[in-house]
């Protein structure tokens, strides 16, 4: 499913030079995959204290090899964006199967501020879960990949 992604990203031309949020990243490695594939900066949000510091040996690593050094932040997804002036091209949400719908509605209408005009957000839920109704949020198409879909989404204009 990661190849998929990003090759899809790849072909669109999603990843060269684009500044990129993951979010709930866990280890890091969607946005790491990103940085190494030419991302110009990643900003690596998740609110667990372990995942953050697992996500930081994985950013160190990935910088020594020569892609951008990502930026990890300790904190709630919606506070980030709630405090964050930065614009992203691309986002990568990867949240818990479990998280409350109410909590991802909240972070997507506060993620589309935070988007430039052609931005790339990539939303992976279960396949059991609705998919995402935001208002300034376009639902390019969907996949899925067994228990899991993959949403596209993009910023209206």
């Amino acid at each position: 499913m990661r190849e998929a992604l990003f090759a899809a990203l790849d072909a669109r031309g999603a990843l060269e030079e684009a500044h990129v949020l993951d979010l709930f990243c866990g280890s890091g490695a969607l946005g790491l995959e990103a940085a190494s594939r030419g991302a110009a900066s990643v900003v690596l949000v998740d609110s667990a204290k372990p995942a953050a510091a697992v996500a930081k040996r994985n950013a160190n690593a990935v910088a020594a090899r020569g892609a951008a050094r990502a930026t990890v932040v300790t904190q709630r997804a919606e506070r980030f964006l709630a405090d964050s002036g930065a614009h992203f091209d691309l986002v990568l949400i990867d949240p818990p199967y479990d998280l409350d719908a109410d909590v991802l509605h909240e972070t997507l209408s506060l993620l589309v501020t935070r988007l430039s005009s052609d931005a790339v957000v990539v939303l992976e839920q279960s396949k059991r879960a609705e998919a995402p109704d935001v208002p300034g949020l376009e639902l390019e198409r969907s996949k899925k990949y067994g228990d899991t879909v993959i949403h596209w989404l993009s910023p209206t204009t």
